[in-house]
């Protein structure tokens, strides 16, 4: 047996490649919607001049979204603001969650809702398949090294 279904295709894992999804933020307030990419490592949003993502009516940085060395998406809400999820006191007193797919906060008068293509949303373990590992399924590989020194490494190693 093969590890490719009928169409050809290789099944994927929660263990897609940093930063894969193509991870976003549909944003809207009113009638103004809009779509912002997360592209860098640290996006503040807010009303402040140089800040990645700039939202009137908000706080000069009224959140922060960073890529962590897990490839996860945290939001650190720091102006008030609802969050879908139970927030965690993070160390500057605000609240903080690993956004999923289809996690909504809000900042002001907008309304964000965070996406990623599934394949690499880890928040859906083993493929968003129902059912233990082992005994019903093949275990699941190990999640890749997404620290900072070995995606340089693989970057050396590609050129």
């Amino acid at each position: 047996m093969t590890d490719q279904n009928a169409q050809g295709h290789r099944p994927t894992t929660t263990h897609a490649e940093w930063g894969a999804g193509n991870p976003r933020l549909f944003i809207s307030r009113h009638d103004e919607r809009f779509e912002h990419h997360l592209t860098e490592d640290v996006v503040r949003i807010g009303s402040a001049t140089g800040n990645e993502l700039m939202l009137t009516d908000a706080d000069p940085v009224h959140a922060t979204i960073t890529h962590d060395d897990q490839d996860e998406y945290v939001l650190a809400l720091r102006g008030e603001g609802e969050m879908n999820s139970n927030p965690d006191a993070d160390s500057l007193g605000g609240k903080s969650e690993i956004l999923r797919t289809g996690a909504r906060f809000t900042v002001g008068p907008w309304t964000l809702v965070f996406s990623r293509e599934e394949f690499a949303d880890h928040g859906r373990p083993y493929g968003g398949r129902e059912g233990g590992e082992l005994s019903d399924q093949p275990s699941q590989p190990e999640r890749p090294d997404y620290s900072a020194e070995a995606r340089a490494a693989k970057d050396i190693d590609e050129d």
